[in-house]
């Protein structure tokens, strides 16, 4: 089907006719100044726009163009823009703040064995529970 396009355009309208029109979709909505501003306001972090904590999230940023710059994204058209701005999505650790390494450790050696408790041995047995394994 493309090919026969392809062939009507270049009898109608010769080799200028097959030449490329550029992208497809909407035009980006912001100029390059106004995504240079995006890219400082995403560096300055969730807190200075009123986030308690430092993830992005999409909605947020979609937010954040919407005040700044009076334009609406969509959670998809913000995905899109921020990989076209070289941004890669990344999951936050899920660590407590108060996270301490040294009483985790202490637990691990002293109550782990605790609560693990008898271990089979790893001599080999016999599933009979008359029949002593051989040596």
């Amino acid at each position: 089907m493309s090919a026969n396009r392809w062939r009507r355009a270049l009898e109608d309208g010769g080799r200028e006719a097959l030449t490329s029109k550029g992208a497809g979709g909407a035009v980006c909505k912001l100029d390059d100044a106004q995504l240079a501003r995006l890219e400082q306001a995403l560096e300055e972090g969730p807190m200075a726009h009123g986030w308690d904590d430092q993830c992005w999230t999409l909605a947020r940023i979609a937010e954040v163009i919407g005040r700044l710059f009076r334009v609406s994204y969509t959670v998809g058209g913000v995905c899109y823009l921020l990989h076209r701005l070289g941004w890669s999505w990344q999951a936050p650790s899920r660590r407590a703040a108060e996270r301490d390494e040294k009483a985790i450790a202490a637990w691990k050696d002293e109550q782990w064995p605790i609560i693990k408790g008898w271990q089979r041995s790893r001599a080999r047995g016999c599933a009979w529970k008359t029949r002593p394994a051989r040596p």
